[in-house]
């Protein structure tokens, strides 16, 4: 039994998630592209699932901190569980730059908002 069959439709298990480095490494190399000055989305249409995958790459370059890079890990998975629904069967690879801290939450959560909705008109013409 699946951890989301546990906890609903709106669990975040491990088949929700990139978990190996040969799946992170399909969307590194070949992808389309969504992104602002705070946030880069790769994504990569899946072939083998029904439903959008998530992988977080946040550097310790770009996020010197860990309590404010898992504060951003926390807040990107939230965005993601909340549109995952909407999303067509894609593995995405979010990134963040620097200037992302400069960002309350609240300002976070309607620019990942509108990157989630241009995956999906992306994936529309796929």
């Amino acid at each position: 039994m699946t951890g989301d069959a546990d906890t609903g439709d709106q669990a975040f298990g491990r088949e929700r998630r990139l978990t190996r480095a040969s799946e992170y490494g399909r969307v590194f190399g070949d992808n389309f592209r969504c992104g602002d000055r705070y946030f880069t989305i790769l994504a990569r249409p899946r072939e083998d699932g029904d439903s959008a995958r998530l992988g977080l790459a946040i550097a310790k370059k770009q996020i010197r901190r860990a309590v404010d890079r898992n504060r951003l890990k926390r807040i990107i998975r939230e965005s993601f569980r909340q549109q995952r629904s909407r999303l067509p069967a894609v593995d995405l690879v979010v990134m963040v730059r620097r200037p992302v801290l400069d960002l309350q939450q609240a300002e976070i959560f309607p620019r990942l908002q509108r990157l989630w909705h241009k995956i999906i008109e992306r994936c529309e013409n796929c």
